[in-house]
């Protein structure tokens, strides 16, 4: 290191990135949540690739983008915690996603402790559906 040189390392400017999303940036910060700054980024898949997405769902509405993740071949964690005191809700978002997942996809949902459900397309298979034993409920 030459002397007069920060310890820290140099900030690069990169006339690529737009500045257009509203985040400032600024030399020497420690985290950049870069699902804010790039909310839709354009994730290349390669043959066998798969996208794993967390879910939280607030209420019924979330329902179609999980449908649509699973749709694409994404596994989805899907935390329904919000709904929990909302009983017919509940139950009417796990069988709307049960039905497409297993019905329509051939896929599976697998429950995931009290809150939380794992949806898998049909390329994946859990190790209890091989095991011939049930994952749902």
């Amino acid at each position: 290191m030459a002397k007069g040189e920060a310890s820290g390392p140099r900030w690069i400017e990169m006339p690529s990135i737009p500045d257009d999303t509203g985040m400032v940036m600024e030399p020497g910060e420690n985290y950049h949540d870069l699902a804010d700054r790039y909310p839709d980024a354009p994730v290349s898949r390669g043959t066998g690739d798969a996208i794993v997405h967390r879910a939280i769902l607030d209420d019924i509405t979330g329902v179609s983008m999980v449908m649509d993740w699973v749709s694409d071949g994404d596994l989805v964690i899907v935390e329904m915690s919000r709904m929990l005191s909302r009983e017919l809700e509940l139950q009417t978002a796990v069988e709307r996603l049960r039905g497409f997942v297993e019905d329509d996809l051939c896929g599976e949902v697998v429950r995931l402790g009290d809150s939380r459900l794992l949806l898998l397309p049909s390329e994946f298979e859990s190790t209890r559906k091989s095991e011939g034993t049930s994952m749902y409920f």
